[in-house]
């Protein structure tokens, strides 16, 4: 009888430890994600300004534009880690950066310049590491939020310290916004 028992709480015990390391792993690999997108915000965030200078000195008269890349650019910098706040200063940013590209759109000479050519492309690169990152985190987080929500992992996910995380997506309206064309007017 005292086998059974013994066999009982070992075979727990390493049921325990299973989950508990599936679920510090996917964790991880959710943590590892938000890192990389984090390190892809910085850099579109650290080519912006260079990008900004690059197209005042052909569009002198568009401060505007300017004004509204600056305040996307400090909501970018002021989202720290939380999701949804991310989300929101992304879109807002990235309807800034088509506001500038629409701008430069009417000066042939600042789309002839090499070092705007050379910015537009490493933003354009930037932003497609973005997305892939995003996708990447989205998928991390829809497996660390099924193993918190499934059987038997559910039972002890909670008293491990482990929830669900927040999916990097914009709302509707945000995604409404963000795909809706710049209106430029000189």
């Amino acid at each position: 009888m005292l086998w059974i028992i013994i066999g009982i709480v070992a075979v727990l015990a390493v049921i325990l430890i299973v989950i508990y390391n599936g679920l510090v792993n996917t964790k991880v690999r959710v943590d590892e994600a938000w890192s990389d997108i984090t390190v892809q915000l910085k850099r579109r965030i650290d080519l912006i300004p260079n990008l900004v200078e690059t197209v005042k000195g052909y569009a002198k008269h568009e401060k505007e534009t300017f004004q509204q890349v600056t305040e996307a650019r400090t909501a970018m910098i002021n989202a720290g880690n939380d999701v949804k706040e991310n989300a929101k200063a992304e879109n807002m940013l990235e309807g800034a950066l088509k506001s500038i590209f629409a701008v430069a759109e009417a000066y042939p000479d600042l789309k002839a310049n090499e070092n705007f050519k050379e910015l537009q492309a490493e933003l354009v690169d930037t932003e497609d590491k973005i997305q892939a990152s995003r996708r990447f985190y989205n998928g991390a987080v829809r497996a660390l939020n099924i193993k918190v929500k499934t059987f038997p992992t559910v039972i002890f996910a909670g008293m491990l310290g482990f929830s669900e995380r927040d999916f990097f997506e914009l709302d509707e309206a945000e995604q409404a916004q963000a795909e809706k064309p710049v209106d430029v007017k000189f």
